[in-house]
Formats: structure tokens, C-alpha cells, sequence
């Protein structure tokens, strides 16, 4: 079964299908190698990893196209990608498409703010008329090839126009042909409910810790009717705090000893990036002296 075919089935069901963010083919191994179903391509991760920069539009669509690339080649996940706005106006979006389908997408988030966009937790937020964004939405349906690619359309007017306005818009993107949609940033359960309960296509939840959407737990979420969950930057996060924690020892301490836990062991490590494999096929093809 086609990778897009795999996320268009699992988000049909509606089963709050967790999906964590990778920045990179490390970490979508990671996360294929514990078992999860499906991987997000985390826009802002991207950002913080690849440039040490805030989520706040800097990113190309080459980078982010490189970056699914690499982490299809790792992975035999379907990739939810963040496409951000699709990098300017609905022209730019079917190249957008085109572009990270042929990298290896196998679904797309696509958002409202105006560029350069901002992550969806941070304040001074603005989105473009509604019209401009269907039209968007539009050209997003009709560039992809293959037509279970999932076009996730996504509004951040919640956080500018209240909750009645932002699901007034999801409404709109169903309606021009999104096969799901993502009201960024709900603050409360009641919102979260009331956007499972009155759209009627698969939605998604976006779970940022620290950020201003509470975390019921997947089987709330699904009980909610939830389709998918992102924790786009928990692994980002985790080593984040553990680099810093184990720098500190060894900046203080001169040895890794005290921090000896907060470390993947050297197999640990080769396992993670499939030096077994690698082995096998330099043993298969190397040529006898």
C-alpha cells in the first residue's frame, strides 16, 4: 500500500493517531524504530535544527524538500509534512505540492497566516482573507498526482478571531476540497470538542509542550473524535534538555561519568542508523581483491 494511501486510511479512522516530529532522519528512525505508524515533518523543527532559528518563516521550500528527501530515503513512515503557507501565493503552493510529493510526502499541512508565517504559539499572528486561502487550498487539490496525498488545510485565526470564526474557515477549506483540517491553537477541551464535533472532516490536534492547547491524552483525544495528534518538537525538546544537561557535566566535571544515563550507548547508536544493514550490503557487493 502507497505511503499516502497508509495516512489517508489511518486518518479516516479517527483514532487520534499520534504522529511525532522529526526534524531529521535520526529522529524519523527513532521514532519508526518504537513503533509509531506515522511520522510529522515538523516545519519549525526544521528551523530550530537546521538554521538555530525560531520558527518565523525562514525556511525555503528547498530545505524543507531536502529535508523530506532525507528522511523518506531513512523511513518506510507516511510522512505528514509542514508546508507552512506554501511558500507565497496559490501559484507558489501547486509548486509547493509538486515538489514535496515528489520528495516524498504523503500528506501536506498548509496554513492561512500571512507570510512569513509564525509558529502557531507565538503571539502577533496574522492570517489572509479567506478567499486567497481557498484558492490555495484549491490549487493545492489540483496540483498533487496522486490523489490520496492528503491536503491538510490549517487556520491560525483562532488566535485572532476567536474559535467561531476559525472553524467558519475550516468549514471552508472542506468545502474546497481539503481532506482534512487543523484549527491551530483551541485553548480549552470545550474548544477542542466543539471542533471534533462540528467538522465533518478528519481533524487534526497539535500538542505543543509549553504551548496554549491542553493535553487530555490520546484516549481522550480520541474519544473526542480526533484523527491525528502532532507532538511535532517532543523529541526536539527531549534533546535539547539532555545536550544541555550533559554539556554542563562535562564542561564541569571534565567526564561523562555523572551523565552516563542521559547517553545512548555506541550499539545504541549504530542500531538506531541501521549499520547492520549497511554491513550486510558492503558485504554483498564488495569485490574480492
Amino acid at each position: 500500500m502507497r505511503a499516502t494511501t497508509r495516512l489517508k486510511s489511518l486518518l479516516a479512522a479517527r483514532e487520534a493517531l499520534t504522529l511525532p516530529g522529526a526534524a531529521n532522519a535520526m529522529f524519523a528512525r527513532v521514532i519508526e524504530d518504537h513503533g509509531f505508524k506515522a511520522c510529522y515533518v515538523t516545519g519549525a523543527g526544521v528551523a530550530n535544527m537546521h538554521l538555530g532559528a525560531p520558527d518565523i518563516g525562514l525556511t525555503t521550500l528547498t530545505e524543507i524538500a531536502n529535508a523530506v528527501a532525507a528522511i523518506a530515503d531513512a523511513v518506510d513512515l507516511p510522512l505528514m509534512v509542514d508546508a507552512d503557507t506554501g511558500f507565497g501565493n496559490a501559484l507558489n503552493m501547486r509548486r509547493t505540492v509538486q515538489a514535496l510529493e515528489r520528495a516524498g510526502a504523503a500528506g501536506l499541512q498548509i496554513e492561512d497566516q500571512v507570510f512569513p508565517k509564525k509558529c502557531g504559539h507565538f503571539a502577533g499572528k496574522d492570517v489572509i482573507a479567506l478567499p486567497e486561502m481557498v484558492a490555495k487550498v484549491k490549487a493545492a487539490v489540483d496540483a498533487r498526482r496522486d490523489g490520496d496525498l492528503q491536503i491538510i488545510a490549517r487556520t491560525d485565526a483562532r488566535a485572532i478571531d476567536g474559535i467561531e470564526a476559525a472553524i467558519a474557515r475550516a468549514h471552508a477549506f472542506i468545502e474546497a476540497g481539503a481532506d482534512a483540517t487543523f484549527v491551530e491553537a483551541p485553548v480549552s477541551f470545550e474548544e477542542m470538542e466543539r471542533i471534533a464535533r462540528e467538522l465533518p472532516a478528519p481533524q487534526i490536534a497539535n500538542i505543543v509542550f509549553g504551548g496554549k492547547t491542553p493535553d487530555p491524552g490520546r484516549a481522550r483525544l480520541k474519544e473526542m473524535g480526533f484523527a491525528g495528534v502532532l507532538y511535532a518538537n517532543a523529541l526536539l525538546q527531549a534533546a535539547l534538555r539532555a545536550s544541555g544537561e550533559v554539556l554542563s557535566c562535562l564542561r564541569e566535571t571534565g567526564s561523562l561519568d555523572a551523565v552516563a544515563d542521559r547517553l545512548a550507548g555506541f550499539e545504541e547508536r549504530q542500531r538506531a542508523v541501521a549499520k547492520p544493514m549497511w554491513d550486510a550490503l558492503d558485504a554483498k557487493y564488495k569485490v574480492e581483491s
